[in-house]
C-alpha cells in the first residue's frame, strides 16, 4: 500500500508545498547561478527513471563551460567554481528536482537517477533499483559516507528498491542531514569519483544489453 499509492500521495503534496515554501530561495539562487556562470541557469540531462524510462532532469548550474584551444569541454574539477562546490555540497543545486518529483518523475527517497548514458554499465542484480522511482535523498545516506564507491551505492540502491517502506524512507531522510553536514564540513562538492562508464571501461557488455540500450538512443561503445 506504501509504496504503490501512499507514497506517491506523500511525494506530490510535499513536493509542492516545499516548492512553494522555497520560491524565494529559488529565485536567489537563479540570480546568483546568473551572476557568477552566465547562461543557462540550469544544467539539464537525461536520466534513467523507473523501468528504466528516460527523462529529463534539471539542476542549477554548478560548473562553468570553459573550453580548450580545441573548443573541448575542460574537466569537471577543472570548472567547478567556489560557488558551485558550495551549492553540490549542501546539495542546494538539486532544489529543481522538486519539480520532476511532482511530475512523477522521481520520489523524494530513491535511487539517484543516473545519465542514460551508463544504462549498458549496470550489472543485471543493479538493474533492479530502476523497478522505483529515482530520488532526490539517495538510499546510500544510510552508510553515513560522504562519498560511498559505485558498488556500494548499487548495493544500497538495489536493497532499497526491494524494501520500500515507510520507516525505510525516514531512516535514509534522517541520516541525509547528517551526511549534509559532513559535506560541508568535508567539501563534498570538490570531490571527483569517475564516471560508471570511465570506472568499468572494458567491461563485457552483452549484446542483449547493447541492443537494449541503443533501442533507448545510447550510443554503447
Amino acid at each position: 500500500m506504501y509504496k504503490r499509492f501512499i507514497k506517491r500521495f506523500f511525494d506530490i503534496v510535499l513536493s509542492l508545498v516545499t516548492i512553494i515554501l522555497l520560491s524565494p530561495l529559488y529565485l536567489i539562487l537563479a540570480i546568483c547561478v546568473r551572476i557568477e556562470m552566465g547562461s543557462p541557469v540550469l544544467f539539464s540531462q537525461e536520466r534513467i527513471g523507473k523501468d528504466e524510462k528516460i527523462f529529463r532532469l534539471y539542476k542549477f548550474r554548478s560548473m562553468t563551460n570553459e573550453k580548450d584551444k580545441d573548443g573541448n569541454l575542460l574537466p569537471e574539477k577543472d570548472r567547478l567554481t567556489r560557488f558551485g562546490i558550495a551549492l553540490r555540497s549542501t546539495s542546494l543545486d538539486e532544489l529543481p528536482e522538486l519539480f520532476m518529483i511532482l511530475k512523477g518523475d522521481m520520489s523524494f527517497v530513491g535511487p539517484r537517477p543516473q545519465p542514460k548514458f551508463y544504462g549498458p554499465y549496470y550489472l543485471p542484480e543493479e538493474r533492479k533499483a530502476h523497478s522505483v522511482r529515482g530520488g532526490l535523498i539517495p538510499p546510500d545516506s544510510i552508510g553515513l559516507e560522504v562519498q560511498c564507491s559505485w558498488e556500494t551505492q548499487f548495493k544500497y540502491e538495489t536493497y532499497y528498491a526491494e524494501h520500500v517502506s515507510f520507516c525505510l524512507d525516514l531512516k535514509v531522510i534522517i541520516c541525509t542531514f547528517v551526511i549534509l553536514f559532513k559535506r560541508i564540513k568535508h567539501n563534498y562538492g570538490a570531490d571527483d569519483r569517475p564516471m560508471l562508464n570511465i570506472y568499468r571501461a572494458g567491461m563485457s557488455i552483452p549484446e542483449e544489453v547493447k541492443q537494449e540500450w541503443e533501442a533507448k538512443g545510447v550510443v554503447v561503445k
